[in-house]
């Protein structure tokens, strides 16, 4: 019976194929774990920037800028806490265009994500990069849709020099887009 082709060719395919069945879910997270830097980043930063939020917004009312406003000092004269909102981009660049910017970062996730073979983000460093890039493009992101604006509460004066106020997403994106900048500076091996 051993020797009968029909039986020990049906044998072979019939474990071999649910074999391939079983196998196929775990690649699947296999390749999901293979990113796990970049999305533990991502969602880190999401999540702080969001809870960060949350918490400014608790505290402070919308417009609070300055301590007669009520903003909170941290260190007086150099770092306040404040709830401001900005519908542009860095430095309140493309004021007004919080829809457009909205639209460019949920295009530029789609990006990084079809893209992330190219972008080498199965390596380590790629992925510490982009997963402060975009876990700041999504925390900004979901500002853009739920408040039609930026919250930003960072606030810091550099003597008679105040700089933007920023939030945490926008140092995950800033942090991120400089790893990246250097790494790429660096000489390959």
């Amino acid at each position: 019976m051993a020797d009968d082709p029909t039986q020990s060719s049906s044998t072979a395919m019939g474990p071999a194929s649910s074999q391939s069945k079983i196998e196929s879910p775990k690649s699947k997270i296999q390749r999901v774990l293979a990113y796990r830097l970049l999305l533990s980043l991502a969602a880190g930063i999401y999540v702080l920037d969001q809870l960060t939020k949350l918490w400014i917004a608790a505290r402070l009312v919308y417009g609070t800028y300055g301590e007669l406003s009520g903003a909170i000092p941290v260190v007086r004269g150099f770092f306040y806490l404040v709830h401001q909102g900005n519908t542009g981009a860095a430095w309140s660049m493309f004021t007004g265009r919080s829809v457009l910017l909205a639209g460019l970062a949920a295009v530029t996730l789609a990006a990084i994500y079809f893209w992330r073979h190219t972008l080498g983000l199965r390596e380590r460093p790629a992925q510490l990069c982009f997963g402060l890039l975009c876990g700041g493009i999504a925390g900004n992101l979901t500002d853009r849709l739920v408040h039609g604006h930026v919250i930003d509460f960072i606030d810091l004066h550099f003597g008679s020099y105040v700089y933007p106020t920023f939030n945490v997403a926008d140092s995950g994106i800033c942090v991120g887009v400089i790893l990246y900048l250097l790494l790429s500076l660096q000489a390959p091996k």
